[in-house]
């Protein structure tokens, strides 16, 4: 049968093969990105949004006053340093991949609510990360099954 130390090593790598999998799932299948936040007097909202080509966006944000700004990768939409008062709504569509930023600063008087759906992508280097923590996880339970095999000298 096993022995303990082959256990705990089919435990332990069974956990860092299932943590960065489930991980790796629920980013694949999960959809867009729903946000509804809220804001105080004076604070800032900021978000930067990596999205395919022909990504859809949304977003609208109620307040007294506030300050927006947004930049859309390429020749896609944009808003300078712009005020606006009570209700704005914006919808855009990324014309080329790449990064959007925006900035919203609430300077008036009440809460300032950001209601938003975005389609963003994933960076191709954390789906790298995922394929390393799991392989590390498989090298770890074939290691601990090795050892409950044949014990190897000097261990």
């Amino acid at each position: 049968m096993f022995s303990t130390r082959t256990i705990i090593g089919i435990a332990v790598g069974a956990v860092i093969v299932g943590v960065p999998l489930v991980s790796l799932v629920v980013d694949l299948t999960g959809g867009p990105l729903v946000i509804s936040e809220e804001y105080g007097i004076g604070e800032t909202a900021s978000y930067s949004i990596t999205g395919d080509e022909g990504a859809v966006h949304s977003m609208t944000i109620t307040a007294d006053r506030f300050q927006l700004k947004l930049e859309s990768p390429g020749e896609g939409f944009s808003i300078p340093s712009s005020e606006f008062e009570d209700f704005h709504s914006m919808e855009w569509v990324h014309q080329e991949s790449g990064r959007t930023l925006i900035q919203i600063q609430n300077i008036g008087e009440d809460v300032m609510n950001i209601d938003a759906t975005l389609e963003i992508s994933e960076d191709p280097l954390w789906f790298a990360y995922r394929l390393v923590v799991i392989t590390t996880g498989v090298i770890i339970i074939g290691l601990s099954l090795g050892f409950s095999v044949r014990k190897p000298r000097g261990f």
